[in-house]
């Protein structure tokens, strides 16, 4: 695959090849070589918080993009001289049930690939899994996000989107690497002294950690928090009154929406329902890239900021794994989507490695782990910013900003299309006791 997401100047289309697999390879007779691998199959199985009514379908996304991605991948000669099956699970937003999702998993599928699940405490189905021969190799999980500290830190697992704990876990603060590019174009943009509210995902134990990692980092980039309150996916826009308010009182600036599309459509809707008027950015994360946010926000969201480590579908023609997402997907191509997809490409690019080397009935649980390991600067063909899927480099140092103008994502920063703002010290470390700072938010 051609990279057309460069540090360079210049884009061009690229030309994909999804099939990497020669054909005198699969002259050989197949074998059901481990768990999840038979002479005409490969399953894996992907696991995402759908059916919560916290947040229904909240990473309805990630299926609909592996389901896609398998069928996509079959009509251009499949994985491996075999076909993909996509298995699925809905672990909705209970640790129970993502722990059962492992567990079937384990017993069912070659790996867990392209999944969200977002209370995740408890890896040890996963780790503990043992293969064909009865070996605990653990199962493989390249997942699209891995928010739980424990599931990232898991030695089997694998993430696409930012790898920001440095493992192993330990109690008390511990470092963690974070992306702060966008805070400093925003610093640089709107001058210094920023301050304002970060909205809070609080419904989970683990996204409240999770989120004090990103307000640190953003403090040391140059912002000042008003206050940090905790939203939750419930929250109807009458429950924003009081953060409005906050942010009248204190003269914010600067609103950063760390959790879903939805809080920033109510949050922003209740500001101008309240005539807030100091607020002079609005940012969001890659939770506000959603079409919902534009056909539910309307005029509410206009100028609203977001920033993302991919190539937005609205420049699918620079990149051919862009595209050959958004032509699968549809109507249904969304960011988390994208994400799902991004893992699957992933998972076949590792088992492409073992294919070439050793043959076709070489794909093991083991061999996976090993080439995964790998993968130290993925791109998905240049859709993303390149990255390790696991430890040092987990997190990308790319990034791109894009704007609500006339309900429409408008790219901003770098102002070339096809292109991404990287640089190393886009990227910083910080040093946070997520337990102790997540116990003194509200």
């Amino acid at each position: 695959m051609a990279s057309a997401c460069s540090r360079s100047s210049s884009s061009k289309p690229a030309t994909l090849s999804p099939s990497s697999t020669a054909p005198d390879q699969c002259n050989a007779t197949l074998q059901a070589s481990d768990v999840g691998v038979t002479p005409t199959d490969i399953t894996v199985e992907v696991m995402a918080d759908v059916g919560s009514p916290l947040a229904p379908g909240l990473f309805q996304g990630n299926v609909d993009a592996m389901n896609a991605y398998a069928t996509y991948l079959n009509a251009h000669g499949g994985i491996a001289c075999r076909k993909l099956v996509v298995r699925t699970w809905d672990s909705k937003l209970s640790p129970s049930e993502a722990k059962n999702g492992l567990i079937d998993g384990c017993q069912n599928a070659l790996a867990m690939v392209g999944g969200n699940s977002l209370f995740n405490p408890d890896p040890s189905p996963m780790t503990n899994c043992v293969d064909k021969s009865g070996q605990a190799t653990g199962l493989p999980d390249v997942a699209a996000l891995a928010n739980d500290v424990n599931e990232q830190c898991a030695p089997t697992a694998f993430t696409i989107q930012a790898v920001f704990q440095h493992c192993p876990l330990q109690p008390g603060a511990f470092p963690a690497t974070q992306q702060v590019g966008p805070t400093k174009f925003y610093v640089q943009t709107f001058g210094s002294g920023l301050h304002g509210l970060f909205l809070v995902p609080g419904d989970l134990p683990t996204t409240v950690q999770s989120a004090t990692y990103n307000i640190d980092a953003q403090a040391q980039a140059g912002i000042t928090w008003d206050a940090a309150p905790k939203v939750s996916g419930l929250d109807p826009q009458p429950a924003f009154t009081p953060r409005v308010q906050l942010a009248k009182a204190k003269g914010s600036t600067f609103v950063y929406d760390g959790s879903n599309d939805q809080a920033m459509i109510r949050m922003r809707k209740e500001a101008n329902a309240q005539g807030l008027g100091s607020v002079k950015l609005w940012a969001c994360s890659l939770a506000c890239y959603t079409k919902a946010f534009l056909a539910q926000g309307g005029s509410d969201v206009e100028g609203t900021y977001l920033w993302m480590s991919f190539l937005p579908f609205e420049e699918a023609n620079y990149n051919a794994e862009d595209q050959a997402f958004v032509t699968a997907l549809g109507s249904k191509a969304d960011s988390f989507g994208a994400n799902a997809w991004q893992a699957g490409a992933a998972f076949k690019t590792a088992v492409d490695g073992i294919v070439k080397q050793s043959g076709p009935n070489a794909v093991t649980r083991a061999a996976l782990l090993t080439a995964l390991k790998g993968l130290t600067n993925f791109t998905d063909g240049g859709w993303m910013g390149g990255k390790s899927l696991k430890g040092e480099g987990g997190t990308s140092d790319c990034y791109l900003i894009l704007q609500v103008q006339a309900r429409k994502f408008v790219r901003v920063h770098p102002s070339q299309p096809g292109a991404m703002d990287c640089k190393a010290d886009n990227l910083a470390t910080v040093t946070v006791d997520p337990v102790a700072e997540a116990a003194r938010l509200k």
